[in-house]
């Protein structure tokens, strides 16, 4: 079986069964992109996995990890305006990082050419909400190609490109995570290396690139224009498709839910006309006329918000269709989940309960024990086993008092909000956490306010309340959660670890910046050391204004994963001795999900969970935990 990355480099035509991630790299190829750009965010890491598998020396593009999704935006605009066709991907909250440059693209000449690849995530599986990115496009005045399967995802990539390099305009592909993730047979076509004439093409008479006051409106009507041009494509585009029955109903959709359309209605007979677009915005104007005109009763089926059904709406009353009833969401559950085929059954059945019937009901002794299955199913997120985050809960709880405030961040960290740590009890966006506890601890004198951070959020979006905490001198204690990676995205590196996607890179140190900001209150332990780490949380809440804690240890899963890689032997589990006399902390307070209650009341280990790490040896109070010399396992 041939590796991801040969497939991706193959020449001939072929067909393969890929991820959606991995299809749109092929598509990257296929079309010369030369700038790929990033920050890492689910649903779309494993685009950047799907490039790692080709050997750097073999990759037919620049990639790279950016430190946050603004600067990525900005290094593919970059590339572009350089004249080479440049792609920035990131998940659906990374364009509010994005947002302040990525809504000034669609006004510029871009002579490269540049996709924007957006990966929203109804159903908010890895994200802290469920924004709609179309409002977005139509901010920036840039058009969106709306794929609903990973072959579509190839397919409208080259085309984006290829709209985007002709019109010199942005271009979205918005991704949704079922449709990242799915996978499917692709036919993908030959392609030969496109000559690459590195010569900088940056000229301010493409421009203007200044968007002062006196240039703004002129280069507003030339994005519009482009805009309009976008349109008149849209009307034509084969990725807006009519499936036509002759029905008096019909359904407009796109992406996701086209397909969970298609396996609601696979076993129904009269089946409503289908019109499902490929270019969501701007709308293909006519076409939609047209079904609108042909049918007595027509469902906009979408996920999230009304983007479709409002600007539908808006053109039958511009066009003056008044012979049809236009459906859209019948109540709020119709704004939130993803449109699984069980969501969009649930939707056809509120307006047209007679197009698909209600599920079959069970017996009142199934009804009780599907109840008691779905009881028993739920697993809460917890963090690996060995997590040096558990131990830094653990310490850190130790030292504040119930009633002290503390604020979270975006990483695995955030887990700490979870029984039975209760760390971090506000959460806004990645890098908040040092603004929003230096609001908290205004007029609070009776209140410790503790702020959480990782180190990889240090360098996205951390650095600015950071500054802003010395600058005005806030009383709060921040502490620093460094693991050495990028752990809740698949463990990429960032600028503290002296490598990046190519190599070697020079390291920036966490407690370098902080030192070199002029903060002076600096506690750094090992998160392992737990009685040392209380101690230094309860001196760094002690001092006056700001002061920082680092609390450190390699992230375990990363870890292990490496020493597995180089054949190394993981130190064996531990055991419990017959001292245990169930005070239960291992698991109702350190929680390490090791452990386990037997039938007896006893407690197991879970051989299979445990890292032999050894961290949970020191919260048992009875020392019952006990580490084995012998090597039970090897990685």
């Amino acid at each position: 079986m041939k590796k991801l990355g040969d497939l991706l480099l193959n020449r001939s035509s072929f067909e393969e069964i890929v991820m959606g991630n991995s299809a749109i790299v092929r598509a990257m190829i296929e079309t010369g992109t030369r700038i790929v750009t990033s920050y890492p965010g689910s649903p779309t890491p494993e685009i950047a996995d799907a490039i790692a598998s080709i050997e750097a020396d073999k990759r037919p593009f620049y990639f790279e990890f950016s430190v946050n999704e603004k600067v990525a935006t900005e290094v593919a605009f970059g590339g572009s305006v350089n004249g080479h066709l440049s792609c920035v991907f990131f998940k659906s909250v990374g364009l509010n990082v994005a947002a302040d440059s990525f809504v000034q693209l669609g006004h510029f000449e871009l002579i490269g050419g540049m996709i924007i690849v957006l990966g929203d995530d109804p159903g908010a599986h890895s994200s802290q909400n469920e924004q709609d990115n179309r409002h977005f496009a139509a901010l920036s005045h840039i058009p969106v190609f709306e794929p609903a399967s990973p072959t579509e995802i190839y397919a409208m990539y080259k085309e984006a490109a290829e709209l985007s390099q002709e019109k010199k305009m942005p271009v979205i592909l918005r991704l949704t995570t079922h449709v990242c993730h799915a996978k499917e047979k692709i036919r993908f076509s030959a392609w030969e290396p496109k000559p690459f004439d590195k010569t900088p093409m940056f000229s301010p008479e493409n421009g203007p690139y200044i968007p002062i006051t006196a240039q703004v409106a002129p280069l507003k009507k030339k994005a519009l224009i482009k805009l309009s041009g976008f349109e008149d494509y849209a009307e034509s585009s084969s990725f807006n498709f009519l499936e036509n029955r002759g029905n008096e109903r019909g359904i407009i959709t796109a992406g996701l839910p086209y397909l969970a359309l298609l396996d609601v209605l696979a076993d129904v007979e009269t089946k409503p006309d289908i019109l499902k677009l490929g270019t969501i915005y701007p709308l293909p104007k006519k076409l939609i006329t047209d079904f609108l005109t042909a049918h007595r009763e027509v469902l906009i089926l979408e996920e999230l918000d009304n983007f479709l059904e409002t600007r539908i709406k808006a053109l039958a009353f511009e066009k003056d269709v008044r012979e049809v009833a236009i459906k859209g969401k019948a109540d709020i559950e119709d704004w939130i989940g993803d449109y699984t085929p069980d969501k969009v059954s649930i939707v056809l059945r509120k307006h047209w309960p007679d197009l698909v019937p209600a599920p079959k009901r069970f017996s009142k002794s199934s009804d009780i024990a599907v109840d008691k299955l779905k009881a028993e199913i739920p697993r809460p997120p917890q963090m690996c086993p060995g997590c040096g985050h558990r131990s830094a809960f653990h310490a850190i709880k130790k030292a504040l008092k119930r009633t002290d405030i503390t604020v979270a961040d975006i990483g695995c960290h955030t887990l700490g909000f979870l029984e039975p740590y209760k760390m971090g009890q506000v959460l806004l966006c990645m890098g908040h956490s040092s603004g929003t506890a230096a609001g908290l601890s205004l007029f609070n004198d009776s209140r410790k306010v503790v702020a959480f951070l990782g180190d990889s959020t240090f360098f996205h979006a951390g650095i600015p309340g950071i500054i802003n905490a010395v600058f005005n001198n806030h009383h709060f204690t921040l502490i620093m959660m460094e693991n050495g990676t990028t752990a809740m995205t698949g463990h990429q590196d960032h600028p503290a670890v002296g490598k990046n996607f190519r190599g070697e890179t020079q390291k920036i140190p966490v407690r370098r910046v902080l030192e070199s900001l002029g903060i002076t209150r600096i506690w750094e332990v090992d998160t392992y050391q737990q009685s040392k780490l209380t101690e230094a949380v309860q001196a760094a809440i002690a001092e006056p204004g700001f002061s920082v804690v680092i609390a450190k240890h390699p992230c375990m899963l990363k870890f292990t994963r490496d020493m597995r890689k180089r054949g190394a032997s993981l130190r064996p589990p531990v055991t419990v001795s017959e001292r245990c006399n169930r005070q239960y902390e291992c698991i109702k307070v350190f929680a390490c999900p090791t452990y386990q209650f037997a039938d007896d009341g006893s407690i197991n280990v879970q051989k299979d969970l445990c890292i032999g790490d050894g961290s949970c040896i020191q919260t048992c109070p009875t020392r019952a935990i006990v580490q084995t010399q012998k090597e039970e396992k090897k990685g």
